[in-house]
């Protein structure tokens, strides 16, 4: 069995459900983590977020909401603003686009995971939470055919169960876990 390549970044996608769930993703998160962390919720596209704000004191390391051209921070969390598309430009920058919402989100996740995965390849860890869409099946499916993992939570275990049900479905996953068991196997990235 191919022993997987040990990440460079981390990207998570989750919509309905999402909030609650990504407080427990984030305090999951080891202070020293050496990679960046690229985050999309699906957000009302007409005002502004706090979500960044809100998860920051929940998390061990610095939680922000992205800007364009902003560089790719190890031990950081960034979160896509309202009505923005979060990309990986390059493997020292993100960009934001306004290019049109993917099945009606825009951020979106499907975006950002084949963004990272066209830049990261094998190196990209993904992974799909809670959600009532098919948005980040596509992502997934990239993530995968260049090499990366993509970890989904268990559809029975997600608030929403149609993102995770829909990605696995469409591309498969390297693990299907319920949310404690991701939490657990964060704890022990570096």
């Amino acid at each position: 069995m191919d022993v997987p390549v040990p990440p460079r970044i981390v990207v998570i996608g989750a919509s309905a459900g999402g909030v609650s769930a990504l407080q427990h993703v984030l305090r999951a998160l080891p202070a020293g983590l050496s990679m960046p962390v690229l985050v999309v919720l699906h957000l009302p596209r007409d005002r502004p977020s706090r979500i960044a704000e809100l998860l920051d004191p929940d998390c061990a390391l610095v939680v922000r909401e992205a800007e364009d051209k902003q560089p790719l921070q190890p031990g950081t969390v960034t979160f896509a603003p309202p009505d923005y598309h979060l990309l990986v430009e390059d493997t020292t920058m993100i960009a934001l686009s306004m290019d049109a919402p993917v099945l009606f989100s825009r951020p979106a996740i499907d975006p950002l995971f084949e963004s990272a995965a066209a830049v990261f390849g094998e190196q990209v860890l993904a992974i799909l939470l809670t959600g009532a869409s098919s948005d980040g099946s596509e992502g997934v499916a990239a993530v995968r055919d260049a090499g990366g993992q993509a970890w989904l939570q268990c559809p029975d275990d997600a608030e929403a169960s149609l993102m995770p049900a829909s990605a696995l479905q469409r591309a498969g996953a390297d693990a299907v876990l319920v949310l404690s068991r991701i939490c657990e196997r964060l704890k022990e990235l570096k």
